[in-house]
């Protein structure tokens, strides 16, 4: 029996890390649908080489670093359980690999290739599996220390914080350091508009990030035991506030409406497992309102070239998701109790810390040494130059 037991824990962590798996392609769609027509390919191309060098930076450096489990071992040692501690490797390396993914929609059209790539490595490597580390593996004392002092530990049971903030606030000082698009904003004053390339493409990939949510929400149990269905009520109930939130506040910007239900989704991670469901729907009707807003005001008034506008989607509706799993899991508001808005004020201010300090040096450190930015007078760069030639080859052949 208890082999069955763990076989269906090997099973049930298994298909959570392919519904999450499947949402790099739900980011993929998101940001070739809102970049112009001549970005499209480095942009799919981009998600799945970061995906990529994710796998690798975590398997070698960033699990260990955040459970102090190796996988240099014999095959026969890994198998043991039915090879859990692997398929739970799995299952967290889908949301590391969100975080290059997140910065993606952010650094959109004007990054280098190679030097994303290098950031990728570090981030996924020691960034965020240094705070995954302290938060869902009690590292450093962090969550100990919260304990004692407020009477409970900083709660994220999906990573409002742990993934998304720290993804969004990673993204912030890359956005700030690359600089806005060319021409996207005048000296004059004006701001010339770069609209979505493709609304069926932007829809697309929201609807395949709304749908692998559930698998990113609801097998973070991690276990069958502990499967939990008012984490998926919760998660539609936010999702559906995000959304109206966001058609009311965007004045129906079909853009808008399809980041509402992410929104939604991003805020209400951390505490899905605590919430009444109405307590979901206000904490995503709050996101969606505050990803319009917020949006805005960074790209039109503080002109912040953020393309997908993923600081104020992940960023700060990660950071709103992890302090309102404090207020709206309290007893007090018809949740299940056990938390503190003290201890999730400062773990989230420690995610963002711990995000804006690493992407600094990162970031930073790359610009400085090998060049962040692309050349704006290179017209090709990475995937587009494969398209150009790919291209080129055919206009050839075709004249044969």
């Amino acid at each position: 029996m208890e082999q069955i037991k763990v076989s269906n824990d090997v099973l049930f962590v298994l298909l959570g890390a392919i519904m999450v798996l499947a949402m790099h392609a739900g980011f993929a769609f998101l940001e070739v649908g809102t970049v112009r027509k001549k970005n499209q390919v480095n942009a799919l191309v981009k998600i799945l080489s970061d995906f990529a060098v994710s796998t690798v930076a975590y398997f070698f450096v960033g699990y260990t670093l955040a459970y102090g489990t190796s996988f240099m071992h014999g095959a026969d040692q890994l198998a043991a359980s039915s090879g859990y501690e692997l398929v739970k490797f799995f299952f967290l390396l889908t949301f590391a690999a969100a975080i290059p993914a997140i910065v993606s929609g952010g650094i959109a059209e004007r990054a280098r290739f190679v030097p994303q790539l290098l950031a990728t490595f570090f981030i996924v490597g020691l960034i965020y599996p240094f705070f995954e580390g302290v938060i869902w593996n009690g590292n450093l004392g962090f969550q100990a220390w919260l304990e004692k002092s407020f009477g409970a530990q900083f709660h994220d049971f999906a990573g409002s914080v742990v993934v998304h903030a720290v993804g969004g606030w990673i993204a912030l000082p890359a956005v700030l350091l690359l600089g806005a698009r060319r021409g996207r904003y005048q000296k004059d004053g004006g701001i010339a508009a770069h609209p979505p390339s493709s609304i069926p493409f932007l829809a697309l990939g929201a609807w395949i990030l709304t749908v692998g949510w559930f698998g990113f929400n609801v097998m973070s149990a991690q276990r069958m035991e502990a499967i939990n269905g008012l984490v998926a009520l919760n998660s539609l109930m936010a999702m559906v506030g995000g959304t109206l939130a966001a058609l009311i506040a965007g004045r129906n910007d079909p853009g808008f409406v399809h980041n509402g239900p992410l929104a939604g989704l991003v805020a209400v991670c951390a505490g899905s497992d605590l919430m009444h469901p109405v307590s979901a729907l206000v904490v995503g009707a709050v996101a969606g309102g505050l990803f319009v807003y917020m949006f805005t005001l960074a790209q039109n008034r503080w002109k912040i070239d953020d393309v997908l506008g993923v600081w104020p989607l992940h960023g700060l509706c990660g950071a709103w998701g992890g302090v309102a799993a404090g207020i709206f899991g309290s007893k007090a508001l018809g949740g299940i109790g056990g938390v503190s808005v003290a201890a999730q004020l400062l773990g989230t201010l420690a995610g963002i810390a711990v995000a804006l300090i690493g992407s600094a040096l990162i970031y930073g450190a790359i610009r400085y040494l090998i060049g962040l930015r692309l050349d704006p007078e290179q017209e090709f760069e990475g995937a587009d130059l494969a398209l150009h030639r790919i291209s080129a080859t055919a206009e050839r052949e075709t004249s044969w």
